[in-house]
């Protein structure tokens, strides 16, 4: 690093403007970077080369090191060796201001918007236009917010506060935010994570007009669909070294899924065939009044029951009400043939139920917790206590097989959850739930953000469990996962049950014709 050459903001610029430096083929050059954290290697020597107008994936397990090296190239990180070229010059990038004012910016997987402030002022904060006496000019700052979303095909009011929109826009403006610096290298983490397929394609759009002015994507995601409709090349880590580089066009997904895991994955769905039982839950007429209405379902011991519908067909909700989230307004819930009240989660999980939720970071992880203290939390007052005090080591060899079994990526059990990928937190949530022992298991985008191979870990553990006897309700918005291990599958649309398939006889068509009903 010490052989770099700083260049300041005003000489990018001037960079920026005459086009790269003669020679460069690249816009972005990475080279033997190196980071490590106490205990484990980030990045090991990796590369990445981006060039201008192309859509670049990085593809790896959760753990693999991409999140790690996007967060050098943001300044979040410092790393400890390596090089960094941005259209031929050397660069360092002291804090994230350093990279904005450089040319990179980044959209994060988990959104960092402020809710209590307007999209306009979340898009120009530090950046705000200023009228007479130094005083902020709102007026100038949502007509550039319309002229930005205008340009972008982006339909939302420059001054609603942001806590007031859904997640698939917050997404939008945090997109529109990463564009409005004008950067010559956009950064997207897990974009399409919250969108429905129409706000993918619309995504997708922007994401093509943005290629066609000369920018460089660098794109993570887990969805293969995605790679092979959006991205020109793509580069694979692994345990944080760099496996290769390889044009979309000429490999196939198996190809993709060896190089990302190091094995053959023959199976991403291992349905194995369960015993189904008895009814343990029966739901008739449930109801929250301006949410859902009417829903009636049945489930069975060993039966996977998946629920489809699009964004906002109220999947997510009917699951918080069977739990007790947010008690129903009428309607019956019946547990192994005797109708419950569900007034409270405590009421829930007294009776064998456990609910992985949807939003990891807002409704799961306890963030500033280590991994084993996230673990436990549904234990704490049931089998892990005797005579008012905690059998932690009983407890803690529990919390660590579990998170064995599952891979959970970690260098020790007392790692603060918050440094963990996004998937590494699922799993400990999924550790969580299954340290219970439940006989009903909600579980709630199981398996969003979570790579290629832990997707199938999941699965079979999912498959494993229903064996069981468990009873699951699964809910997902991938359709070939909700196809590929379910038994039966309940489709709603706004907040009505339209239909319930048969393994046998569903398929996507039917699905979508139910959720669009």
């Amino acid at each position: 690093m010490s052989a770099e050459r700083i260049i300041s903001p005003q000489t990018m610029e001037a960079v920026r403007r005459s086009g790269a430096v003669p020679g460069s083929k690249y816009l972005l050059e990475v080279e033997d970077v190196r980071k490590e954290f106490p205990g484990v290697v980030a990045l090991d020597n990796v590369q990445l080369k981006l060039k201008r107008g192309t859509v670049h994936a990085l593809m790896g397990e959760n753990g693999a090191g991409k999140s790690t090296l996007m967060k050098i190239l943001a300044g979040i990180y410092t790393p400890d060796s390596g090089s960094f070229k941005l259209r031929g010059v050397d660069i360092r990038l002291k804090n994230p201001l350093d990279a904005l004012q450089n040319g990179i910016a980044m959209i994060h997987q988990e959104l960092n918007l402020m809710a209590p402030m307007t999209v306009s002022e979340n898009i120009w904060i530090g950046r705000e236009p200023l009228g007479r006496f130094g005083i902020v000019d709102h007026a100038e700052m949502n007509r550039r917010t319309d002229a930005l979303f205008e340009r972008l095909g982006i339909e939302i009011d420059p001054e609603i506060k942001v806590g007031k929109l859904s997640v698939a826009n917050r997404q939008m403006v945090e997109i529109a935010k990463a564009v409005s610096f004008d950067s010559d290298v956009l950064i997207m983490d897990e974009p399409t994570s919250a969108l429905t397929e129409r706000e993918v394609n619309h995504l997708f759009r922007i994401i093509r007009s943005l290629r066609e002015e000369g920018k460089g994507i660098i794109y993570i995601t887990h969805k293969m669909n995605e790679l092979f409709e959006i991205a020109d090349e793509f580069s694979v880590f692994r345990d944080g070294k760099y496996v290769a580089t390889c044009n979309s066009s000429e490999v196939t997904r198996e190809d993709i899924i060896r190089m990302m895991v190091g094995r053959e994955i023959t199976q991403m769905f291992p349905k194995e065939p369960a015993q189904i039982g008895d009814v343990v839950l029966s739901v008739k007429g449930l109801t929250l009044t301006g949410v859902f209405r009417d829903v009636s379902f049945d489930l069975r011991a060993g039966e996977i029951l998946g629920f489809a519908g699009l964004v906002g067909s109220g999947r997510s909700n009917v699951a918080e009400t069977i739990f007790g989230v947010t008690p129903a307004s009428s309607g019956t819930i019946e547990l192994f043939g005797k109708q419950l009240t569900v007034s409270s989660p405590s009421v829930a999980m007294a009776h064998g139920m456990a609910f992985l939720t949807e939003d990891r970071k807002e409704t799961g992880c306890f963030l500033l917790l280590d991994i084993q203290e996230n673990a436990q939390m549904a234990v704490l007052q049931k089998r892990y206590v005797q005579l008012g005090f905690v059998q932690q080591e009983k407890l803690r060899k529990a919390a660590t097989d579990m998170a064995n079994r599952l891979r959970v990526r970690t260098p020790d059990m007392r790692e603060p959850i918050i440094n963990l990928s996004g998937g590494n937190q699922q799993k400990v949530l999924i550790c969580r739930w299954l340290m219970t022992n439940p006989k009903i298991l909600i579980l709630d985008e199981p398996t969003r953000g979570i790579d290629v191979g832990a997707k199938a870990e999941i699965h079979r553990l999912i498959s494993q469990l229903a064996g069981q006897g468990v009873a699951i309700i699964m809910i997902s918005s991938e359709m070939p996962e909700v196809l590929g291990m379910s038994d039966r599958i309940v489709v709603l649309h706004e907040g009505r049950v339209t239909g319930i398939l048969d393994r046998a006889e569903a398929d996507q068509v039917k699905i979508m014709e139910l959720a669009s009903r």
